[in-house]
């Protein structure tokens, strides 16, 4: 069983940035690929960013590539998600999902079907 937190998110002008940050409990973590997905209201749950066990591989949604940055550190069981030059559209509650299910170091799951636990979600709202 591995427990997610996330912190991190708040209210920020378009062109900031913010730095989430998800931790994860569990001794099994480092084996774990894990993701970030958002969910703005009326909208399906999309994975923005994703990194795979081995910390080599990483996805990015086309409108968060260049901008969004994905990265973990084993030794703190946290994976963080860097956003810079933020818009309006980035509003959204933002989640950290972990996969437990992936055997290969360099898969890196993106369907939320291929994840098995989830945080609770912190908002980030980018005012114009």
């Amino acid at each position: 069983q591995v427990h997610l937190v996330e912190s991190g998110g708040g209210l920020v002008q378009a062109g900031g940035s913010l730095r989430l940050s998800c931790a994860a409990s569990g001794r099994t973590y480092s084996s774990y690929a894990m993701g970030w997905f958002r969910q703005a209201p009326g909208k399906e749950r999309e994975c923005v960013a994703a990194i795979g066990r081995s910390g080599l591989n990483t996805y990015y949604v086309d409108s968060g590539k260049g901008r969004f940055t994905i990265s973990r550190d084993n030794a703190k069981n946290t994976v963080y998600l860097q956003m810079n030059s933020l818009k309006p559209e980035d509003t959204a509650v933002y989640y950290c999902a972990a996969d437990r299910r992936s055997t290969s170091w360099g898969y890196v799951p993106r369907a939320p079907l291929e994840y098995d636990y989830w945080g609770q979600g912190t908002q980030v709202t980018v005012s114009s």
